[in-house]
């Protein structure tokens, strides 16, 4: 599958104009809170297990998306450097996201064996940086929202 990609300088752009595009970092909440694009909502795809010190796949990903992300949204999906967005926007796709691309180079870019920049990412490309949890934007928080807006109704 051919997936819809855009660069960091045409995420930049898209995210300037009023028809804006939301950012979605799919980077665990450390990456996210070392550096993201500003105001980007984070939702990671995937944890390290500290038990395996492997990626595993966050099983509440699409659930949270779709709870704080309407389908008809323009997301742009970025990562590190490219293999976890590509599978965030492979699955947002699938879900019914029709204006959804993934950002290549991600946010650190793509780096060769000795460090030199293969492909340029957000960070690399000097744009705009926040760091922190994002508050609102935060996976808690929008963990949280999700799981407010699944509780049942209060009996009365």
């Amino acid at each position: 599958m051919n997936l819809p990609e855009v660069s960091p300088e045409g995420a930049k752009r898209r995210m300037e104009r009023r028809d804006a595009y939301i950012y979605l970092d799919v980077r665990t909440v450390p990456e996210f809170i070392g550096g993201h694009p500003p105001v980007a909502l984070n939702i990671p795809v995937a944890f390290l297990s500290p038990e395996t010190g492997q990626m595993e796949a966050n099983e509440d990903f699409l659930r949270v998306v779709q709870a704080c992300i309407p389908s008809e949204t323009r997301v742009i999906v970025g990562c590190k450097c490219g293999p976890r967005s590509e599978i965030a926007t492979q699955m947002l796709l699938a879900a019914g996201y029709r204006h959804t691309v993934n950002m290549t180079g991600g946010f650190s870019g793509v780096l060769d064996e000795n460090g030199q920049v293969l492909e340029e990412g957000w960070s690399t490309m000097g744009y705009p940086i926040e760091r922190g949890s994002g508050g609102d934007h935060s996976f808690d928080s929008l963990r949280a929202k999700t799981a407010a807006q699944e509780e049942p109704p209060a009996v009365e």
